[in-house]
């Protein structure tokens, strides 16, 4: 059913000190590692779907650090390096002097049999938007999308590869995207431009892109589509509503407006008077909510789909999934309304598993018994639904935060310690329409002044699965 055809394990394990290497090959799974991750004065740690694993007893030094850059290719602008003629990535962390002191060492692979699930909807000609938590395996249904379009279906596709992700390091594409060509990206903030160029200068048919993240880049592929040229690509976020409370990208499904409705228009909706509509036609006709590796969740008609949640009502969605048999399921459905929704029927609420980092556990118990919901609290970040922390310990970056990201667990933060700035958090994660509407008024605020998503008391990065008030 799932394929994989390469992973290049022993390229990546090479490039690794001898006494970090070794461990690993005696790891009886080592074909299911995620990365390595080395970071000076800590203990070298592997990590695979289910685990952690101390390499070494040994502390990382500078001279293992040094080991490994010695040995990959260069790193970019976006901290990004990789090995010659594979799929892996190594991404640095520096001190302030800009001199190496972390890495994470990720494990590429090429896989087979992911894109089965969508294949008529690439094969329609369509545009379509990929979404999903990292990790999840977006680039490793892109890479077998742009073989797909230009191996079975003879398109001129053109991958623009920013961080060497999709095609592998090196000059030569990696064959995982078959005869697709690949236009690699010198800086992540010229993406946009590249995209542009892609179409000016090479006649593509099909452009494939991950990680639209910026408003030039989703400007860039709205200038794309309106030329007839079919688009597939990634963005930030996880869900279609996480798209359209972002302002950078919101553009990507037509763009959200506030409008003004008169006495008479109102009453008729039974809306108030001011409301959030679509503001242009999406520049992506399908959304493709990636679930896991074996099943996603569709919104067909993205124009509907928005004009349903803006109107408080639940899109219809087709969630699909492969059996084991590599047989292709479908099944009709209607996405939950996650905000300023109206549902008779509600599935039953998830108790949630906090974790907190730097929050008053007390005083948030506190809030919990008077807002009358069961909140678990657990010590074990590997179990936790939420990640609670405080605007000044997030700041700081510590380990905890970038292990949570690292995991893909949601990150909510805090102002303050104050009661006030909870109840508001638990006003997100238990939405009641009072909260739903204040959402919805700061919303409105926020697209009618475009300040940005740093402004006022919301601060929501859907790109890297962050909320904060």
């Amino acid at each position: 059913m799932r394929i994989v055809i390469t992973d290049d394990l022993a390229a990546l394990l090479d490039i690794l000190p001898p006494h970090i290497r070794e461990p690993l090959y005696q790891q009886p799974d080592r074909s299911e590692l995620l990365e390595v991750v080395l970071d000076l004065g800590r203990l070298p740690e592997a990590r695979f779907p289910h685990r952690e694993l101390v390499l070494n007893s040994q502390e990382v030094t500078q001279a293992d650090i040094d080991y490994v850059v010695a040995r990959i290719g260069e790193f970019t602008g976006d901290n990004r390096a990789g090995i010659n003629h594979t799929l892996h990535r190594i991404s640095a962390i520096r001190n302030r002097h800009g001199e190496i002191i972390g890495l994470t060492c990720r494990v590429g692979r090429a896989v087979f049999g992911t894109v089965k699930m969508i294949q008529d909807l690439i094969e329609s000609g369509k545009n379509v938007l990929l979404l999903g938590r990292p990790g999840i395996g977006k680039t490793t249904m892109l890479r077998e999308v742009a073989r797909v379009l230009a191996d079975d279906f003879k398109k001129r596709v053109i991958v623009i590869d920013t961080s060497n992700e999709i095609a592998g390091d090196g000059d030569i594409p990696h064959p995982a995207i078959g005869h697709a060509r690949r236009m690699q990206v010198a800086t992540p903030a010229e993406q946009h431009a590249v995209m542009i160029e892609a179409v000016e200068n090479h006649m593509p048919e099909v452009i494939i892109i991950d990680e639209i993240g910026t408003e030039l880049e989703a400007r860039a592929a709205r200038t794309i589509a309106e030329r007839g040229v079919q688009l597939v690509g990634t963005a930030h976020g996880n869900t279609l509503e996480n798209l359209i409370m972002n302002p950078t990208l919101c553009d990507l499904i037509g763009g959200i407006q506030s409008v003004t409705l008169g006495d008479e228009e109102a009453k008729r909706r039974h809306t108030q008077k001011s409301i959030l509509e679509r503001k242009a036609p999406p520049t992506f006709d399908v959304v493709v909510e990636i679930v896991d590796y074996y099943k996603v969740n569709i919104h067909p008609n993205v124009a509907e789909s928005v004009d349903a949640l803006l109107s408080g009502r639940a899109p219809k969605t087709e969630l699909r999934w492969m059996e084991e048999d590599g047989e292709v399921k479908k099944e009709a459905t209607t996405s939950p309304v996650t905000w300023e929704g109206k549902e008779e029927e509600k599935p039953p609420e998830k108790t949630l598993r906090f974790y907190l980092f730097g929050v008053n556990r007390s005083r948030l118990e506190q809030v919990v018994r008077e807002w009358r919901k069961d909140l678990k609290f657990v010590t074990d970040i590997r179990q936790a639904d939420i990640f609670l922390t405080t605007r000044t310990y997030y700041r700081r970056k510590a380990q905890k935060i970038r292990d949570a990201e690292a995991l893909g667990i949601p990150i909510y933060v805090l102002k303050s310690n104050n009661p006030s700035q909870m109840r508001q958090c638990l006003d997100a994660l238990y939405p009641r329409s009072e909260a739903q509407s204040a959402y919805v008024r700061h919303l409105q605020r926020l697209l009618a002044g475009r300040r940005g998503s740093n402004s006022g008391n919301w601060n929501l990065q859907t790109g890297s699965t962050k909320m904060s008030r």
